[in-house]
């Protein structure tokens, strides 16, 4: 059979003139040989005097493709479309023109092909165009986003497997014809070919097109290593090829008289596979096992193992490196059996054992019972192919594994008709679900895009927003300075928005633009509020959590929703004071600060005056406490750090007054005995079943008498405020302790 491959070079001469490929077709196909030259003769006034992009011949080019398809086994329509691809940059119509002449299975794939050949190529200036431009990029980055955008559009033109193997064959071609003309190749050509088109090549199953890819562009970027390996391939070559020779000659002989129908072959030496070998392994050359290389090709599968059997009789096997590949067969639906044996001199032989289906799959791969529309019931890949949807399937999992080896993804079950690829007009590529418009484009690009986005161009075309994109069209939008999205944008009847993401992201615009409105709303309540109570000057951060929010916007938010008072406010802001301390000790100043009278409270200075424990603050002893001067209601005391107290003395300094707390009654030793005040206790927690009653139930342990209770919900947050009767404030701090570790309670402090 022949090979692609040679040693040391890699990259054998297997291009044929052209006459000689349409003889060799019309023999067993001449109804093909009639398209195939009809597609050269239409081809050739179009293309004899023109050239690629890398300096060959389009016709050469196209020849030489031809040639590489029919050697795999390609079809017909894919030799022939070798040509009318290139040809479809010549003519208005392509679409039309060859589907008159040819037909429209041609028509189908020279346009597809064409027109991934057209976005790859557009892709690849813009991506010399960023390199050159964005000079502080790391050139692993640009390379990186570069072998990401070929793999995306390989597998958007996939669903047609003819236009990936096109693709792969013209690759080939081109790392050939620098090879030939002994130029180097442009390094995102060769870098493609080794990281993108050679692990597709395999995944296929196509090592004839792997091995020799690999080969060329490991030449082309890293000449010297190449270069080195190559010589110590050449240094013992004869001596290595006569010791092979006679062992092959040997190994058939003696098989062949244990009855067996067999053919042992020498393998040849990949360069690119002895480097990997010796990066990945750490090893010598001298290490590498499979410089010595056999195949034995028998009939059947016991054979395989009989043959394997025998091997391992006659030579000494290395454990380690065996793999059963039949029993096991790789995810591309590779089979052989692998053993490397050492032979009487002591140097190791690699030796592949399989039958002649397992050797025509492991050369050609899917083209040896090619893809879905010509497969029938042969299958691909191990697979059974009862019909062409079947065969369809099994290729398009080698083609997702493809995918995930270059990707990282993980391992699930995507199909490859769910998606599709377009390009910016700076030829970014960008993925869409299939049958995304527009709209999901510049949401895809950017949300701000998508928000303003007004119209679009497809391929420089006007079209209305909804209309489906398809496979590498170019789109372009237009966009108003400022601006939403459209209500209608929202309406699946409509047509605009396929993508998720791009219909959350319009969802969230009009709830931010709703949720605005509220605050809105809310802060004017709220300003119109401190306006009308003179307290312009007090800062809403405070307030908001003066009132237990996190932020003036969430006090907002909740005004502006009717779910919070202003009332809560006006309190906040003015809390009522007792017209008469009825309700409370009214305490007066003993005869001498030494000897207190019975009272709860000491003015200094002062015999008898009338005093009044402010609302506002609730002091209770051992609070620091102040006292102000009322007009008509005696000394109002206040703990020394409420802030209405400050206020007062900001405005009238000169009546505070000092007072202390006194003895109150039935105390005997100075402690706090039977005298009970009243204080204020601000509890923020989770809202559930029986909070109430469990933040009860510690006062009531703690035989602290709860007087009052304010409860509120917000959002799922409960703010409640207990006025508990306490004879010690200091004996409170413990209780509040353990109101917080009570289940969904976020604190416990006193206000």
């Amino acid at each position: 059979m022949k090979t692609l491959s040679a040693e040391p070079t890699g990259a054998a001469s297997l291009a044929q003139p052209l006459p000689q490929l349409l003889t060799a077709t019309a023999q067993t196909l001449p109804e093909q040989s009639h398209a195939l030259a009809r597609a050269r003769a239409f081809a050739e006034p179009l293309l004899a005097s023109e050239t690629l992009d890398t300096g060959e011949n389009t016709l050469a080019h196209a020849d030489a493709v031809a040639a590489i398809l029919r050697i795999i086994g390609g079809s017909e329509a894919m030799q022939a479309a070798s040509y009318l691809v290139y040809a479809c940059d010549h003519l208005n119509k392509p679409q039309e023109v060859i589907a008159k002449a040819f037909g429209d299975n041609f028509a189908a794939l020279a346009v597809e092909t064409t027109k991934l050949v057209r976005v790859q190529r557009q892709a690849r200036q813009a991506q010399v165009a960023s390199e050159r431009a964005a000079t502080g990029i790391p050139m692993a980055q640009t390379a990186a986003a570069q072998t990401e955008n070929v793999r995306k559009m390989l597998l958007a033109f996939s669903r047609d497997l003819r236009v990936v193997m096109l693709r792969l064959a013209s690759r080939l071609q081109t790392l050939r014809f620098f090879a030939a003309a002994r130029q180097a190749a442009p390094p995102g050509v060769a870098r493609e070919a080794l990281q993108v088109f050679a692990p597709l090549a395999n995944r296929l199953g196509i090592w004839e097109i792997k091995w020799e890819m690999e080969d060329l562009a490991f030449r082309f970027l890293e000449p010297d290593v190449y270069r080195q390996v190559a010589r110590l391939l050449d240094e013992k070559r004869s001596e290595r090829e006569l010791h092979v020779e006679q062992l092959r000659q040997q190994l058939e002989s003696d098989l062949k008289a244990q009855g067996m129908s067999v053919t042992v072959q020498g393998r040849p030496k990949h360069i690119f596979s002895i480097v990997k070998k010796m990066r990945g392994k750490s090893l010598a050359f001298d290490q590498v096992h499979d410089i010595r290389a056999l195949r034995i090709v028998v009939a059947d599968i016991a054979d395989c193992y009989a043959a394997l059997s025998w091997v391992h009789s006659q030579f000494t096997p290395i454990a380690e490196e065996f793999d059963d590949y039949i029993a096991k067969p790789k995810a591309n639906g590779y089979q052989s059996l692998h053993t490397v044996v050492r032979d009487a001199a002591g140097l190791p032989i690699e030796i592949q054992i399989r039958t002649q289906a397992m050797h025509d799959h492991a050369e050609h791969g899917v083209a040896a019972h090619w893809a879905y529309k010509e497969a029938g019931v042969k299958g691909y890949a191990g697979v059974s192919a009862t019909s062409s949807y079947d065969a369809k399937i099994a290729v398009l999992r080698q083609l997702l594994a493809w995918e995930r080896d270059l990707s990282g993804t993980s391992a699930q079950d995507v199909g490859l008709d769910d998606r599709i690829y377009v390009l910016t007009p700076e030829a970014a590529i960008v993925e869409l679900p299939q049958g995304a418009t527009a709209v999901d484009f510049a949401y895809s690009v950017h949300t701000d895009l998508g928000h303003r986005c007004r119209g679009a161009r497809i391929d420089g075309v006007m079209v209305p927003l909804n209309t489906p994109l398809k496979n590498g069209q170019t789109v372009e939008v237009t966009v108003a300075k400022e601006g939403g999205p459209s209500r209608d944008w929202l309406m699946a009847e409509q047509g605009y928005l396929v993508s998720h993401r791009a219909r959350s992201k319009v969802r969230a615009w009009f709830n931010a633009q709703a949720l605005h409105e509220t605050v809105a709303k809310g802060r004017e309540a709220v300003e119109k509020l401190l306006q009308r109570e003179g307290k312009t000057a007090l800062k809403l951060q405070d307030l908001a959590a003066q009132l237990g929010f996190n932020s003036a916007d969430d006090l907002f938010e909740v005004v502006g929703k009717d779910e919070f008072s202003l009332r809560n406010i006006e309190t906040l802001l003015h809390p009522p004071e007792p017209v008469q301390a009825d309700d409370g000790p009214l305490l007066k100043k003993p005869r001498s600060a030494s000897n207190p009278a019975k009272g709860g409270l000491l003015v200094v200075g002062v015999d008898s005056l009338m005093t009044q424990l402010a609302k506002c603050c609730k002091p209770a002893p051992p609070d620091p406490i102040c006292g102000f001067v009322t007009r008509g209601k005696g000394v109002s005391v206040h703990r020394a750090d409420c802030s209405n107290l400050r206020e007062m003395i900001a405005q009238n300094g000169e009546r505070v007054i000092e007072v202390e707390w006194g003895q109150p009654p039935g105390s005997a030793n100075g402690s706090a005995g039977s005298a009970v005040y009243p204080v204020d206790v601000a509890v923020h927690a989770m809202d559930r079943q029986g909070l109430l009653h469990d933040i009860s139930e510690v006062f009531t342990k703690e035989k602290m008498n709860v007087i009052g209770v304010q409860t509120q919900s917000v959002k799922g947050i409960a703010l409640m405020t207990f006025t508990v009767e306490v004879s010690d404030a200091g004996r409170l701090h413990k209780v509040l302790g353990v109101v917080a570790e009570l289940p969904g309670v976020r604190s416990a402090r006193r206000r």
